[in-house]
């Protein structure tokens, strides 16, 4: 297996979203010279006399709700009068799946929650720009500063004609490999599997002491996929997977079988119980023991801190050393909302450093502004934010910052038949015409 790879970020990606050169070399540029500076006085936020502000998320584990209460103890304390509706809903497959149905329902029939969590990227502007269902919030970006304190690359990746439609509260990471410490210390390792060949030396120690290698969530077809993506990046190199949403790479290069081959393989050795598992409650796979590794993102960090686990260290997916597979939470203002001015002062808090500062060190995300106060966050959120402004990024499939939500939805679906029919040919062929419909293809 060719995924033993070194990468740099002065490579030269076109990154589908982040720009002609990525996000990491706009990141961690100094900011560019503002009207008002970071951390200065921002201009007084609108009255907020009373009333309602309902906010639809699909935030219900443990470290998601902690944060997001961060959040609105912060909002009333600044509007004690406002009655916040905590909206949040659970359940369905993969992340947000039966909020994202029910918010589809009211955004088409015209009954929009005041706000509501979206994936910074295609998944919004797929979904609601695209069909005038959003407003422009480009006045509220340039009063509040956030064109000198974001990234480029990410207010980019917010923009749909020029025009940024959602304010990024936070940055997480996909490609994170979770692992059990206690585990890797009774295989005699002293550091974790970097590469696939390593993982499965790895898996194969795990095997006799009767441990899963890898933690699965087989009752969700989106969790596999999720791990799909990041065998890709490792397969591919961050260049070529990045031309799998502009046409550049085929779904049928010998890199994504060669994905498709690593997938079916690891999940040979999942724990024994998981195609019971679901997402939600893939976190307990891990914390009782009964699989060594997780592939997934840095909110599992708040996870673990919320359910008091502490024999876990993290590193790179295996072979994406040196790459940051991002994506970002966000919030915008859908046209014709009940309460608009509450929405404004919401998302004023949301971009602002004292809320970002709130949320992320219990979310488990770093800040998606260029300017925060470092000492609360802790050492892995130390450590995510300068691999941010390192690393080279590319945008996640599975949460909605690289691809359409229609592209996503066929992804998972066909990744989901490979693992139960083992036939890679026909999942490629079925990527490639997934892709054609999609746009993704030339």
């Amino acid at each position: 297996m060719k995924t033993n790879r070194k990468f740099t970020r002065r490579q030269s990606l076109k990154l589908f979203g982040f720009g002609a050169t990525g996000i990491a070399l706009s990141a961690c540029a100094a900011p560019r010279p503002a009207t008002q500076a970071p951390g200065a006085e921002q201009p007084a936020q609108p009255a907020a006399d009373g009333g309602k502000l309902e906010i639809f998320s699909w935030w219900t584990s443990g470290g998601e709700v902690e944060a997001l209460e961060a959040l609105y103890k912060l909002y009333r304390e600044k509007y004690p009068n406002v009655e916040i509706i905590n909206a949040a809903l659970a359940g369905g497959a993969g992340q947000g799946g039966n909020m994202k149905a029910v918010l589809e329902t009211r955004m088409i029939g015209g009954d929009p929650p005041d706000s509501f969590q979206v994936h910074l990227g295609q998944e919004l502007i797929g979904s609601h720009v695209k069909a005038g269902r959003m407003e422009d919030l480009s006045d509220l970006y340039a009063s509040e500063g956030w064109n000198n304190v974001f990234p480029k690359g990410l207010i980019e990746l917010a923009s749909y004609e020029g025009k940024p439609y959602s304010v990024p509260v936070n940055i997480h990471r996909s490609n994170v490999m979770w692992y059990n410490t206690n585990h890797l210390a009774e295989a005699g390792l002293d550091k974790p599997p970097a590469t696939w060949d390593e993982w499965f030396d790895y898996a194969e120690k795990l095997k006799a002491k009767g441990i899963g290698a890898l933690a699965v969530a087989g009752a969700d077809p989106n969790f596999s996929a999720h791990v799909f993506e990041n065998i890709l990046v490792a397969t591919l190199g961050p260049e070529k997977y990045t031309g799998l949403f502009n046409g550049a790479t085929a779904w049928d290069d010998p890199g994504v079988k060669e994905a498709m081959d690593i997938l079916l393989r690891s999940h040979e050795y999942a724990q024994a119980d998981y195609l019971s598992v679901a997402w939600g409650d893939i976190n307990e796979v891990m914390t009782s023991g009964k699989a060594s590794t997780m592939i997934m993102g840095d909110w599992t960090h708040g996870l673990f801190k919320s359910a008091g686990f502490k024999d876990y260290g993290w590193a790179p997916a295996p072979g994406t050393n040196g790459v940051f597979v991002a994506l970002s939470d966000s919030f915008g203002l859908p046209k014709n909302v009940k309460h608009r001015e509450n929405v404004i002062n919401w998302l004023k808090l949301c971009g602002s450093r004292e809320g970002q500062d709130a949320f992320n060190p219990i979310k488990g995300s770093i800040p998606a502004r260029t300017d925060p106060d470092l000492s609360k966050y802790d050492d892995y959120l130390k450590q995510t934010i300068e691999a941010f402004k390192t690393n080279t990024i590319v945008g996640s499939i599975q949460h909605g910052a690289a691809a359409p939500q229609g592209f996503v939805n066929d992804y998972d679906t066909i990744v989901s038949t490979l693992l139960a029919s083992k036939d890679t040919a026909a999942a490629m062929k079925e990527l490639v015409a997934a892709a054609k419909t999609a746009g993704l293809s030339k």
